[in-house]
């Protein structure tokens, strides 16, 4: 009955009338305030964030034309407000203008929930500290809230496995303040380790890709953290029951130098919530540290963030990021019967630094430079003891060195047409090794690769609103190691047919250097045994991506309907074959992998009430050399139909959400009970696991401690898999080393019933 509840809810909400303009406020922020606005006039408001710092709104309930109200607004708060294009609304104060430069390239200003806009070029742009209210979370999780978009999946339930369009999950980029990341979560992917309260924007696109990315063939998460020097001191102190955190911003030279910065922790040293517990069941099911029933272990992670951010004059600024992330296990576990002592010991880095330029030449002219370097590192130990003397110390290794320079320039020649020219050089230096410390003797693989890659490219685009806006552009990419060169082609084109519906088209072609490898050997911890290499160009070549979109875009109303189509091929993907099917073939395959699928999204809005719902449809199948007769079989990546509703309701400072998930289970190979153990007979991939669906809910309040005080706070609550519901989400095998191995079934389930708490801060 629930299921069927929940799953109504956006159509109950669709019946609704229209708002009919009647709007109050009492002592409400005028951020807030703004948001409402945006809700009931279907209008958006650009500003700069210390215009309306600490500025409040009161108006008694009365029906008000647009024009009305913001003349209400102006006596109150003393800022002007200019109507341009009868939507979009610049505030000023009455000595300083706000240029016009970004607002003609939204056309969806809130699209999940406030906060969330997706642009003309097809990307999705996210602000964390504006974001509404989102099912199952208390906080604005950057890689969490990009899984709600339509053609985003995450069939383990994990903050940093998520699948976009039927790729995998190593062909995704992630960036932060320009710096390439490696390791994408928390307690084993479960959070996201990019701290949400530092980000101020994040660059979601899984199509027409500009042509200054390159290097992943799926998808693109760009986060950037402030770039404005503050005028005062603020700072924020937050909690929930997995980790504490802290931001500060403040002024070091007034109008010239500022710095922010953050910390985040998990506290399970000193106390392990009900929260961390039920994510730990998730984390460690399957492996010794579930079957010695929890003891204490050492099982932390830490991460900060630092930026400085100078502007010369008016023309010239800039900046220097650093990040760290730092993730640690230390697990020991006793055999008392055997006497042996087995212990792991895994520690995961991933460190950055970026500097940045910006300079404006002139009025038509801009460059931005920029540089980088990301060290990430991954070391884990499995030693086995026997009556106090070490036996074995196997060990495996896996380092990136990332760095790189680029620089742009962009001409604006007239309101139609814009150009951009860049180049870009990078340096990657990844090793991997699987190796036993105690005889020297390799046990699976040992490589080292460097690849340096020369980039220039270049984009045009012409903008007519009584036509259409198209992009052109193009990516020529050299490998100076691998002896080879690429051309990347991209196209975007967005096109007006109508009043309320619009066409857009994207098409592109990327490329890939590095990926992720799995690996299973020795330990049964079998947590992070995903790791990186580089293409070398013979048994792991550069993989090519193509893809193409097409779709439409419906507004009208408070109604918001966005179906997409697209078409994706990738061919030099690499397999590792699976041993159990062959226990002398463990090479790695050459292949392809064809997507095809559907996106759609519908949402609609009315008073204080927001409704959406989003469907998508994959169909991906891969085929390899020397695997299944070579004949294209189901991807493992492949969730063929997945949906997504949600409701939520905001009243004043008070929000709540309720979101159900439904998603078909993913592909598996079948195994039958023969005589020497387990067989595979019945091909790859030809089983799907069940149906997966949860419930989740959320309710954040924010409120004042006193009138005239600066000190706000914000407090929240939300529960994941509200029902309590089983899903098996993975079935693997392991064990399959030699043919001496005996092959152990490996069936993983979906998070538990898990609340979370937050409490925050600011002043």
């Amino acid at each position: 009955m629930i299921i069927y509840i929940v799953m109504m809810l956006p159509f109950l909400a669709f019946s609704q009338e229209e708002a009919k303009f009647y709007i109050s406020f009492n002592g409400e922020s005028l951020e807030n305030a703004f948001l409402v606005i945006e809700d009931v006039y279907n209008v958006r408001f650009s500003y700069k964030d210390e215009l309306i710092t600490y500025k409040t709104v009161r108006l008694n309930k009365e029906e008000r034309t647009l024009n009305e109200l913001l003349t209400a607004l102006e006596i109150q708060t003393n800022l002007s407000f200019e109507i341009v294009a009868s939507r979009y609304i610049i505030v000023n104060d009455f000595e300083s203008e706000i240029p016009l430069q970004e607002l003609d390239k939204i056309i969806l200003n809130t699209y999940l929930t406030n906060g969330i806009s997706k642009r003309k070029d097809g990307a999705y742009r996210i602000n964390p500290i504006g974001l509404g209210i989102l099912p199952g979370l208390t906080e604005p999780d950057v890689l969490e809230s990009v899984q709600l978009l339509p053609g985003v999946v995450s069939p383990n339930e994990t903050a940093s496995g998520y699948l976009v369009r039927g790729g995998k999950m190593d062909q995704n980029r992630i960036i932060w303040d320009g710096i390439n990341m490696y390791h994408k979560g928390h307690l084993f992917g479960m959070i996201s380790p990019f701290n949400p309260n530092v980000t101020k924007t994040v660059d979601f696109i899984n199509k027409g890709t500009h042509p200054r990315y390159g290097e992943r063939a799926s998808s693109v998460i760009n986060m950037s953290t402030g770039t404005n020097i503050e005028n005062q001191f603020k700072a924020q102190l937050g909690v929930n029951g997995i980790y504490g955190d802290a931001v500060i911003e403040a002024p070091i030279i007034k109008d010239k130098l500022g710095i922010q910065a953050s910390v985040r922790s998990s506290y399970t040293q000193l106390y392990q919530s009900y929260t961390f517990n039920q994510l730990a069941d998730k984390v460690f099911e399957s492996t010794k540290i579930q079957r010695g029933d929890n003891p204490n272990n050492d099982f932390s992670f830490l991460d900060y963030t630092l930026k400085l951010n100078f502007k010369l004059n008016p023309n010239n600024s800039m900046f220097a990021s650093v990040i760290n992330i730092d993730n640690t296990l230390d697990y020991t576990l006793e055999d008392t019967e055997s006497n042996d002592t087995f212990n792991d010991r895994l520690s995961i880095k991933n460190s950055g630094y970026g500097l940045g330029w910006n300079t404006t030449w002139n009025s038509n002219l801009s460059q931005r430079t920029s540089a980088y370097f990301s060290e990430y590192k991954l070391n884990y130990n499995f030693i086995t003891s026997e009556d106090g003397s070490q036996t074995s110390d196997f060990e495996k290794r896996n380092v990136i060195f990332d760095s790189g320079i680029s620089t742009e320039f962009e001409q604006y020649i007239n309101e139609h047409h814009s150009a951009l020219l860049g180049y870009q050089y990078s340096l990657k230096d990844v090793g991997y090794a699987f190796l036993n410390t105690n005889d020297l003797e390799f046990i699976l693989d040992e490589a080292k690769t460097v690849v340096q890659t020369h980039s220039v490219f270049g984009n045009y685009e012409y903008k007519n609103p009584n036509l259409f806006d198209v992009s052109l552009g193009g990516r020529f990419t050299y490998f100076r190691e691998l002896e080879a060169w690429r051309f990347e082609p991209r196209i975007r084109l967005f096109k007006p047919l109508f009043k309320h519906v619009k066409l857009q088209i994207s098409g592109e072609i990327k490329h890939q250097i590095i990926s992720e490898i799995d690996e299973t050997i020795i330990s049964d911890l079998a947590l992070e045994n995903r790791l990186w290499r580089l293409a070398n160009g013979n048994e792991f070549p550069i993989i090519n991506s193509k893809q193409i979109s097409a779709g439409f875009i419906y507004t009208n109303k408070g109604w918001t309907i966005d179906i997409d189509n697209y078409y994706k091929h990738l061919d030099g993907i690499t397999a590792l074959s699976l041993g159990f099917l062959n226990p002398e073939d463990s090479r790695f395959n050459l292949g392809e992998q064809r997507t095809y699928g559907i996106d759609l999204f519908v949402r609609k809005r009315f008073k204080g009430f927001n409704s959406w719902l989003s469907y998508s449809f994959n169909s991906s199948e891969s085929k390899y050399d020397n695997l299944n007769d070579e004949t294209f079989f189901v991807s493992r990546s492949n969730v063929r139909h997945a949906f997504t509703t949600a409701l939520s309701y905001k009243i004043s400072e008070f929000q709540v959400a309720l979101g159900w998930r439904w998603q078909t289970g993913k592909p598996y190979t079948k195994s039958t009970n023969g005589e020497d153990g387990l067989e595979f007979n019945d091909g790859i991939n030809t089983q799907r696991l069940p149906e997966y669906h949860r419930l989740d809910f959320s309710s954040t309040y924010a409120f004042k401690f006193s009138k005239d005080s600066k000190l706000r706070a914000k407090i929240g609550l939300s529960i994941r898999n509200v029902y309590r519901t089983t899903n098996l989400i993975s079935r693997e095998y392991r064990g399959n080393n030699d043919f001496n191995s005996e092959i152990e079934v490996l069936d993983r389930f979906s998070i538990g019933f898990t609340p979370n708490f937050m409490c925050r801060l600011f002043w």
